[in-house]
């Protein structure tokens, strides 16, 4: 069967591709961007162009699609509007499955999913991504350190390609149907762990200034974040969900095999960091 991927060259999305082609799945990659997403993605996958924002867009999108892995945001992360126009055409298409990437918070494309026939699934990492981490990548090769807030907070971040295999086996396989699976990696780590696993990795040192609540602020503010989601973000991080650093089994449950650790994430992008 023919399955579509939305985000096809996302953080998660593009390990989705991967699987499913690796699976033996005929794969359809939804993009804003066709000739980027031929570059990076797998030969034999047809590229297709989309907007989830957009929904007049994907009428041919959904033609002989049986299965959608589905964000539930569109650029920039701002929550999907367009989720019953969405559901509705995997509806009238004939689509039978949808895995959607969930946030935790309930927007038009969950509720629609739910109120329809689809055997839908949600997919949700309750804590951060290994991803994440690139984002010390030039400060570690140009200087050997990192500066971040929250220095001890635990969170226990997960593999994308976790999660990802969590989504294709939801679309692949039965028994996933009406079930909200909550995603972590193998252990809590807090910022100090990563920045060690990452040392070790290169051997060398790195050092890890811990930078206070003004000077994140600071520098959220000079990246053109709003002062609520600056609000939102150190109010996350000082009143941490349990969620967020509670080692749960879902990734072996669902898919058979051990959540990958950091340690793994960081050889796999090593040359990020060198």
């Amino acid at each position: 069967m023919t399955i579509l991927v939305t985000g096809a060259t996302g953080n998660v999305g593009r390990h989705v591709v991967h699987q499913l082609v690796q699976s033996g799945q005929q794969v359809r990659a939804l993009t804003r961007n066709p000739a980027k997403a031929k570059e990076v993605l797998p030969k034999g996958v047809e590229v297709v162009y989309g907007d989830l924002a957009a929904p007049e867009t994907l009428t041919s999108v959904m033609a002989g699609v049986k299965g959608i892995y589905l964000m539930t945001s569109s650029g920039g992360g701002t929550p999907l509007q367009t989720g019953d126009e969405i559901i509705d055409l995997a509806m009238k298409a004939g689509v039978e499955r949808v895995a959607i990437l969930w946030s935790g918070v309930k927007g038009t494309v969950e509720q629609a999913a739910e109120a329809s026939d689809l055997e839908w699934t949600h997919i949700q990492p309750y804590c951060e991504f290994m991803s994440n981490t690139l984002s010390w990548a030039e400060s570690i090769r140009t200087a050997s350190v990192v500066q971040e807030p929250f220095a001890n907070y635990l969170n226990a971040i997960v593999h994308e390609a976790d999660v990802a295999a969590v989504a294709v086996a939801a679309l692949t396989k039965t028994g996933h149907a009406g079930k909200t699976y909550t995603l972590t990696g193998p252990e809590a780590l807090t910022p100090r762990d990563k920045v060690n696993v990452i040392a070790a990795a290169l051997k060398r040192d790195i050092r890890f200034d811990e930078l206070t609540k003004q000077q994140a602020r600071e520098r959220l503010k000079q990246t053109g974040v709003s002062n609520e989601m600056i609000d939102y973000v150190h109010n996350w991080h000082e009143n941490l969900p349990k969620e967020a650093f509670t080692v749960v089994p879902t990734v072996k449950d669902v898919t058979g095999q051990d959540a990958r650790t950091f340690a793994q994430w960081v050889a796999e992008h090593l040359r990020v960091f060198s």
